[in-house]
Formats: C-alpha cells, sequence, structure tokens
C-alpha cells in the first residue's frame, strides 16, 4: 500500500516520466553529434529515455565525454554521475 502511495506521489510531482525502457545503442534515441560527444556509439553500455526532457546514458569510458562537443550538439546541460552515467537534459528534442 506504500509503495502505491509513493508511486502516486512521484508520478503526481513529475508528470513527464515515462515507462523504464532501457534502449540498446544500435536502436539510436541520439544523434550523431551526441553520439560523438559521448565518445561514440562504442562508448555507451546503454541509453534510455527517463522523461520526455532527459535521457540517460551509462558510458563504458567517461574520460572520452567532451562537455563543450555536447553543448554545440544542441544538448543544453548535462549532469555527470559516478559510474559513467551521465543524464542528458535534451528539452523537447529527446526523440
Amino acid at each position: 500500500m506504500l509503495d502505491k502511495l509513493k508511486q502516486a506521489f512521484w508520478k503526481a510531482l513529475t508528470p513527464d516520466l515515462i515507462a523504464e525502457t532501457v534502449v540498446a545503442p544500435a536502436q539510436g534515441l541520439l544523434s550523431a553529434d551526441v553520439l560523438a560527444a559521448l565518445g561514440g556509439a562504442d562508448n555507451l553500455k546503454s541509453q534510455q529515455r527517463v522523461a520526455l526532457t532527459r535521457v540517460r546514458v551509462q558510458l563504458q569510458d567517461a574520460a572520452k565525454f567532451d562537455a563543450a562537443a555536447l553543448k554545440a550538439a544542441g544538448v543544453p546541460a548535462a549532469m555527470v554521475l559516478t559510474g559513467g552515467i551521465v543524464h542528458l537534459l535534451t528539452g523537447l528534442q529527446a526523440k
């Protein structure tokens, strides 16, 4: 019961969240310029749309991440987390 209440609470706070589905890197949620800024398609372990305006990617090698190139590719902001996880704040441009 408490879990359902928590889920309803968070859904009300974040209405743009979508169902968790991990997309294989080859299927492509991201443009070629964004992929290049992330170190190429081979550098992606996974990519996942977590909201209408955000994409979460996990990188093989976080050292290949280029924030300046990402901004030039049209991604206004990115949040880099430990473990090679990067949240791309794409606005409504995410597919």
